[in-house]
């Protein structure tokens, strides 16, 4: 009689390929799922297979389609881990690649409302156990708002072998296009440093919000004649990428390139392709979508650095009761061969 599987692990169609990637990376195969779709955009999600005492992991990332907005997307994924909770699940993990509302994780002005708070309220009120996410807006305000564990992943080890790779001669130099990421950017700047053995000089550009208004072109550390790496979790219009980019290249960059987790929206893609300020565009396929077809097109400016592989090698890290902290410090980790890909 054949051992019973540990943990069954579940992907909603809209996310398929990115569900598939990390699967596949994690040695795993995607349990069945029936989706049906009804009058009136309602729809009924069903596993079958048995789920009783069994541990379960629901993969879902939350970036819009043309077919699946943000907030459609979200209620799937709360339906699911309902049902699964309703089914019998021992344990309901999520693995959330892009986690939507996480910029609004607190108040600036009276009567704001807090997002990230209410996403974990809705998540934790449907049975959720542990939460994986990657490269949020701000993990101590995700920790606050959570009362189950939640798993932080980084891209930062993953772009730093990709940079260090490229070019290991150039003179580095790492830059913040805000204030606010300049904690994220001295975490890169240590996993650049020890690729490289030796120091990379950091900077960051400063960038006032007043009423929905961007301003601000400052360039604060020494970019002269450096291949300037601009840092961040999220493009979603490109403004604020691409005028840091003008920033450092007024402030003497050789070259510029930019390194973004997420990117939701097609438009801030474009923009920062389009610009002339930024050599090359170095990005996750956390959001789904047809990122590589996009790379393929763009001779080369464009590059996807795959998540799936990091996660699988998560979610295999959790299969086999082994920690993920090595996947914080090192890319791959020592006892990770997950395929990396990229355009």
């Amino acid at each position: 009689m054949e051992a019973p599987v540990r943990e069954l692990v579940f992907g909603l169609s809209e996310s398929q390929p990115l569900v598939d990637a990390i699967c596949a990376a994690a040695g795993c195969d995607r349990a069945p799922l029936e989706e049906r779709n009804f009058e009136r955009g309602e729809f009924k999600l069903r596993p079958q297979v048995s789920v009783r005492d069994r541990d379960v992991t629901v993969i879902q990332t939350l970036a819009a389609s043309g077919e699946r907005p943000t907030a459609e997307r979200f209620v799937r994924l709360l339906f699911l881990l309902a049902g699964l909770r309703d089914a019998g699940a021992a344990r309901r993990c999520a693995v959330v690649p892009y986690l939507s509302y996480a910029r609004k994780d607190r108040r600036t002005q009276p009567r704001d409302p807090v997002n990230t708070r209410y996403v974990a309220q809705l998540l934790e009120a449907v049975g959720l156990d542990r939460l994986v996410v990657l490269d949020v807006h701000n993990s101590a305000a995700l920790d606050n708002a959570f009362r189950v564990p939640v798993d932080h992943l980084s891209m930062a080890p993953m772009f730093a072998a990709h940079f260090a790779q490229a070019a290991p001669d150039e003179p580095w130099a790492v830059a913040s296009p805000d204030v606010g990421g300049i904690k994220r950017v001295q975490v890169f700047r240590a996993h650049l440093a020890r690729r490289l053995g030796r120091e990379v000089e950091l900077a960051f550009v400063g960038k006032q919000r007043v009423a929905d208004r961007v301003s601000g072109d400052t360039l604060v550390g020494d970019v002269q004649g450096r291949h300037v790496i601009l840092l961040d979790d999220l493009c979603a219009t490109g403004g604020t990428l691409e005028r840091a980019a003008a920033a450092a290249r007024g402030a003497g960059a050789a070259r510029v390139s930019v390194a973004v987790s997420h990117a939701p929206l097609a438009v801030g893609l474009e923009r920062l392709l389009a610009s002339p300020a930024i050599d090359r565009v170095i990005v996750s396929d956390s959001v789904g979508g047809a990122l590589h077809q996009c790379a393929a097109a763009t001779a080369g400016k464009l590059t996807v650095l795959p998540s799936a592989a990091l996660l699988g090698a998560a979610l295999a890290r959790r299969r086999d009761g082994r920690p993920l902290t090595p996947l914080l410090e090192d890319w791959p980790a020592a006892d990770d061969r997950p395929r990396v890909v990229s355009c």
